[in-house]
């Protein structure tokens, strides 16, 4: 009876946020307020002061979780937030790209751009520049939307190549289940899964765009910020690697500089307006996070996630892992993979790296089953959960495309 209620909480939850545009009532909200109803009802349902105190250690242990992503959040969305404000950003887009292209390059470009830079850098990063790109270019709302769609898929494929890039390659990894050099070979079927989908999207777009003309505010302190900016990025990942720092301490410690930075060149009314662009970071995203993490957390926590690897269990490694992909488009991939770890499946290298590509790329089939697909929908206007479905069947093909592929070339390379 328990178990029914705190399940139709998360149902109610994924109503609310499909139901947004017809309630009109803020997603964040009454996910955080779900999230909220159902660890309540957990320390209530607890019966005794030994079971409240084990609730009580899992809440924490899902706060710390969520507190680190926020700080992270925080981190990368000042960093681009301050860049966007100064005109940056779009002044690199327009050195990269050309001033006027055809719709269907620089759907493709635009593709390439998310899948290699999310390849290198987290996922947040990855689509918080990509779609730093869109307000360059005059885009009527359809083209922008699929565009944003375009941008979750890219950088969910990208991330399935290498530990810096998705949390959950990275753990499959630190497991010992696959090698860096194997998981190389997901570059290719991310490239070509997304380049279909850029030509999908392409097929009925006509005419060209140019970029919108942008007015130089920057001076030399911005440039050294930028540079500060993607330094983070290239630190982030080594101190990673190298020494195991966590890193939102990585992004922290950058945005610490860029504030320092800041303050040697600004007056104190100027200085005040640097740390205004920490108030400017959407805390919709972040309540929304809050909301969605607490209630995946109440989910692992009432034994949902171990149900699923029960399932995972009962079929083919490569059946069961293409269908745990398309699963993580509702569920967290990260406690998702941690559950099935932690089961320790009797798999190959091939089926291991046919899991590494599911879950990295699989959250893309809805908007809320990734860190991207939040973050776009709500810094993009026109993507909806509702617009989002109509791209379903196209994500769905790719996705299937990309894992095929994946076998494919896994078991050409170790068989």
């Amino acid at each position: 009876m328990l178990h029914t209620f705190l399940i139709s909480l998360a149902v109610l939850a994924l109503l609310s946020i499909v139901l947004e545009e017809v309630t009109h009532i803020n997603k964040a909200k009454t996910t955080l307020f779900l999230g909220c109803v159902a660890w309540i009802t957990l320390f209530i349902a607890s019966g005794s002061p030994e079971n409240s105190k084990l609730v009580g250690e899992e809440l924490n242990e899902n706060l710390l979780e969520i507190a680190t992503l926020w700080l992270f959040l925080m981190s990368t969305m000042t960093f681009v937030a301050y860049l966007n404000a100064k005109g940056m950003i779009q002044v690199l887009v327009q050195k990269i790209f050309p001033q006027q292209v055809s719709v269907r390059m620089l759907m493709l470009q635009v593709g390439l751009f998310a899948l290699v830079l999310s390849t290198f850098c987290d996922n947040v990063t990855a689509t918080l520049v990509s779609l730093g790109l869109l307000t360059t270019f005059n885009l009527d709302n359809q083209m922008r939307r699929r565009m944003a769609v375009l941008i979750i898929f890219a950088v969910n494929s990208g991330g399935v190549a290498l530990i810096t890039g998705d949390v959950t390659t990275l753990m499959i990894f630190l497991a010992g289940k696959v090698h860096i050099s194997e998981l190389l070979v997901l570059f290719i079927p991310a490239g070509i899964s997304v380049g279909l989908l850029a030509v999908l999207f392409s097929l009925k777009a006509e005419g060209h765009v140019s970029t919108t003309p942008i007015e130089q505010r920057y001076n030399t302190v911005d440039i050294v910020i930028g540079i500060i900016f993607f330094a983070t990025i290239i630190l982030t990942m080594a101190l990673n690697v190298l020494f195991g720092v966590p890193p939102v301490l990585t992004f922290l410690f950058g945005l610490s500089v860029m504030f320092l930075v800041g303050r040697t060149d600004k007056s104190k009314t100027e200085d005040l307006q640097v740390l205004e662009y920490i108030r400017q970071v959407e805390f919709d995203t972040l309540l929304f996070f809050l909301g969605i993490l607490l209630l995946v957390g109440m989910l692992k926590e009432i034994g949902t996630l171990n149900l699923l690897t029960d399932v995972y269990g009962m079929y083919n490694p490569s059946i069961s892992n293409f269908f745990t992909g398309v699963g993580s488009a509702l569920l967290d991939n990260v406690p998702l993979t941690a559950a099935l770890l932690k089961a320790d499946p009797v798999l190959t290298t091939v089926q291991w790296l046919g899991l590494t590509y599911a879950v990295g790329v699989g959250g893309s089939l809805l908007i809320i089953g990734s860190a991207s697909g939040i973050i776009a929908m709500s810094k993009v206007e026109e993507l909806t959960f509702v617009s989002y479905l109509k791209y379903v069947p196209a994500l769905l093909l790719c996705y299937s495309l990309g894992y095929v592929l994946t076998l494919f070339l896994a078991n050409h390379i170790h068989g």
